[in-house]
């Protein structure tokens, strides 16, 4: 059943018509917000060469993955995953979407947030709106109905719960959740990954007339809840994003290139570069797929397809997440990309 639910709604984005057009700078976008895996890089108590760097020159960190997915046209934005660099990641999201005013008080601080599982970084943020911080009110929270219940079942979740900081809102994996719909406006949306600080007015058409966020079932280490991997639509483009999965053969679901096939871009787990990085480690009890795995495995696609692939969620162990690597150049010359913050994907 599940399998049939994935496939129909890879059959619905193959076949979206084409999109009307909106006014500039009114499109719906993501902007990534980290790309670390949970402990961040530096990483507590780490002293490698990646770490020393980090602490040296703010330029090396990096922050814990999320994204914020920003909807102009409706003045909301939404967060993926709550990570424990939430106060920073609080800051970066300031400004956008230009369009939404943050009422007064302590009003939610995004219209919802989107969690995929319950692993340290990619929740433990959410501790920063409880009443000892920020002391939200009614902050939307969309999660699998298998993590709602580890929130309901759980200190300090439920008590959060109770105290009215969180509303839970129960996704069904496969089915598309609609953020809004309505009619387009005229204009131009740019199309690619950009800088944050320098994306301007772009070529080619977009469609404001609905967004829609499905969450996908993958395998992972589920032992508080179920992992998901979101896909992000607009009638014009989508975008998936996956930080976490074990090995991709373990996906029996769907295959993960009939995914990249129908979207434009691809975030995907770039957890660890290869078996070596981590000695001493039993790496099968973290079966990530390696970065190395990955380049093979998508080898035989088209240089577009390819081109769609973003890594992402890197352990700081990964020598990839140095940009001027022999890894990192070798991610690039295989025509894939190495995700970074203020990356801004135009939808």
């Amino acid at each position: 059943m599940e399998r049939r639910v994935v496939l129909a709604l890879l059959a619905l984005l193959a076949g979206c018509q084409a999109p009307q057009a909106v006014a500039p700078n009114r499109a719906p976008f993501v902007l990534v917000l980290g790309t670390a895996q949970d402990g961040g890089q530096p990483q507590i108590g780490c002293d490698c060469e990646r770490c020393e760097a980090a602490r040296a020159d703010p330029k090396h960190r990096r922050l814990v993955t999320s994204l914020l997915l920003a909807d102009p046209a409706n003045a909301k934005r939404y967060l993926f995953d709550a990570s424990p660099d939430l106060i920073a990641q609080v800051e970066r999201a300031r400004g956008h979407p230009a369009t939404r005013i943050q009422p007064a008080g302590r009003a939610p601080l995004f219209d919802g947030i989107f969690l995929t599982h319950a692993h340290m970084g990619h929740y433990a943020g959410l501790l920063q709106l409880g009443r000892e911080a920020y002391g939200a009110t009614a902050q939307r929270l969309f999660v699998t109905a298998r993590l709602a219940a580890f929130f309901e079942s759980n200190a300090p979740w439920n008590q959060m719960l109770e105290r009215g900081t969180f509303d839970i809102e129960v996704l069904t994996p496969g089915t598309p959740l609609e953020l809004a719909s309505g009619a387009a406006e005229d204009a131009e949306s740019a199309h690619g990954a950009e800088d944050a600080d320098d994306a301007g007015d772009a070529d080619g058409n977009a469609s404001l007339s609905s967004l829609t966020v499905t969450a996908l079932l993958v395998p992972h280490r589920d032992e508080y809840s179920d992992t998901v991997g979101f896909l992000i639509r607009t009638p014009r483009a989508a975008l998936f994003y996956l930080p976490d999965i074990d090995k991709w053969e373990r996906w029996t679901t769907t295959r993960i290139e009939d995914v990249i096939q129908n979207v434009d871009y691809a975030l995907v787990d770039g957890t660890f570069f290869d078996a070596d990085e981590l000695p001493g480690r039993a790496m099968d009890e973290i079966p990530h797929p390696f970065i190395a795995e990955s380049l093979a495995r998508f080898a035989s696609l088209p240089a577009n397809e390819r081109n769609k692939i973003y890594f992402t969620h890197f352990n700081h162990s990964n020598p990839a997440s140095t940009e001027s690597s022999p890894e990192a150049a070798t991610v690039r010359a295989a025509g894939f990309h190495l995700a970074r913050e203020g990356m801004r994907f135009e939808l």
